[in-house]
């Protein structure tokens, strides 16, 4: 259970606490916001190293923060839990007794724990994220040290921007993390992807033929930072899933200008909204798959109104070929909603999506094998689950494997399969940034049945026994180490 009275408050007090336990460094010299600054974050990353705070970026009037995200340890610091498995005990226990099976039961598993733990947010009057107002002429996101990360990117792009929309006929808020490139002083473009549901909201408005009002917050605490990167389901408020992990209401106000509400321990917060029908060319970006996603027309934000903090600090990350500092937000992602994987598909024992796969490209099953072709269904199962439908491979393998030690599974993988019989080949939908498939949006999957064979499958032979050293002998190693000198 998390702990009653979360540990921050807001960016500031996560901040101080990971620089006390030796997690953050200061950089105290002036640093470029182009390209500069992405360069000491790779390699920051690459290293294990810990945030950073630059302090005198040479474009903007505040301070950034970045890589807070960047390790397991840090991912859990956010959430306020000593592992990150502890958050999906919490979800597992709650969702008990088991419900119905199928894309019903994902969903009624988090409508349920929700319902159980309800902590919807709570409506404030005044907020830290309204110090100061800007308006009109005197909105300037040159205040603002947006990055230039690679060198072919199309300009200044704010990369953890917390987008809010509100679908314009039911009402239901939405709450996404989207790239967001700066195409002048008071305008961005909107990268939301087809699959995202705020795309869905601003479909709805240009068929109205009404413009999309639109709230941008930057530098929320780390709870709410986290929500808008995990892949609730569309009826699924991220405010309340952030109450439950957070423990406590999420504190929110009413933006000044637009109908929507924000976090209120927000450091910056842009208001504005979408004309229908007007696009403009976004990107190119250097995205988290290691390549430069295209140029392609996307919404445009006009923003009537800024608001911020008296100090702000800018939070920003990095994307780019894995290792990077999205690795803490998807392993989060992996542990909290394996327990509801496993009541959508409960043949599942474990699973990992390694970060090299940049999360939906690779995913490695175990299950506990009971019929023939157990794993091809399996597969079948989660390709139609959600947003992994957009997994491109999975490797499924047999329950005594780690799926962690990815040493084993490449020993199953590579040993353990007739490509024959063992490979399922199948066309589905891909994400929007994938640039491997022939044709944008969908493509070709795979699924790699590592497990033992069984005679009902067609395996004409004994399937031989794996080599194990006995317990005996393990625990004679065990005690007389030292004595051997080594």
């Amino acid at each position: 259970m998390a702990p009653r009275g979360f540990p921050y408050a807001d960016l500031q007090s996560f901040i101080a606490a990971l620089e006390a336990a030796g997690e953050l460094r200061r950089v105290k010299v002036p640093a470029d916001p182009t390209l500069e600054i992405s360069e000491i974050v790779t390699r920051t990353v690459r290293a294990g190293g810990p945030a950073l705070l630059f302090e005198k970026p040479t474009r903007g009037e505040m301070p950034l923060v970045i890589n807070l995200f960047g390790t397991e340890k840090r991912m859990a610091m956010a959430l306020g839990v000593d592992h990150l498995d502890e958050i999906g005990a919490r979800i597992g226990d709650l969702a008990k007794p088991e419900l119905p099976v199928g894309w019903s039961g994902i969903r009624e598993g988090i409508a349920k724990v929700l319902q159980l733990k309800s902590l919807p947010p709570k409506k404030i009057k005044t907020a830290p994220c309204q110090e100061v107002v800007l308006s009109g002429d005197d909105v300037d996101l040159g205040l603002l040290p947006g990055l230039q990360v690679w060198p072919g990117d199309g300009g200044i792009f704010h990369n953890f921007g917390l987008t809010h929309t509100k679908h314009p006929e039911t009402g239901k808020r939405n709450l996404g993390l989207y790239r967001l490139q700066q195409h002048s002083k008071n305008t961005l473009g909107m990268h939301w992807q087809i699959h995202k549901d705020s795309t869905a909201h601003h479909a709805v408005a240009e068929r109205l033929g009404q413009r999309l009002p639109v709230a941008v917050a930057i530098g929320a605490d780390p709870v709410v930072a986290y929500s808008a990167s995990a892949p609730l389901p569309g009826d699924i408020d991220e405010y309340l899933f952030a109450g439950f992990l957070k423990g406590e209401r999420i504190e929110m106000v009413d933006c000044l200008t637009v109908p929507l509400q924000v976090p209120a321990s927000a450091q910056i917060v842009l208001e504005g909204y979408l004309e229908p029908g007007e696009r403009l060319p976004e990107g190119p970006f250097g995205d988290h798959t290691g390549f430069y996603t295209p140029v392609e027309p996307f919404p445009v934000l006009h923003i009537e109104t800024m608001t911020m903090r008296k100090k702000p600090i800018y939070h920003s990350i990095v994307t780019s070929q894995p290792p990077q500092e999205d690795h803490g937000l998807g392993k989060a992602t992996e542990r909290i909603f394996q327990p509801l994987l496993k009541i959508l598909i409960p043949d599942i024992v474990d699973y990992d999506m390694p970060a090299a796969g940049v999360f939906h490209n690779c995913l490695i099953v175990s299950i506990r094998k009971r019929y023939p072709k157990h794993a091809q269904k399996v597969m079948n199962a989660v390709w139609g689950a959600h947003l992994m439908s957009l997994t491109k491979l999975i490797v499924v393998v047999d329950e005594d494997c780690d799926v962690h030690d990815y040493n084993e599974v490449a020993f199953r993988a590579f040993g353990n399969v007739d490509y024959s019989r063992d490979l399922l080949l199948t066309e589905g939908p891909v994400d929007h940034l994938d640039h491997a498939s022939y044709q944008q949006f969908w493509g070709g999957k795979a699924g790699v049945d590592a497990t033992r064979k069984l005679l009902a499958e067609g395996y004409t032979r004994d399937w031989p026994e794996s080599m194990v050293m006995s317990p005996e002998v393990v625990s004679l190693v065990d005690k007389r180490w030292k004595e051997y000198g080594l």
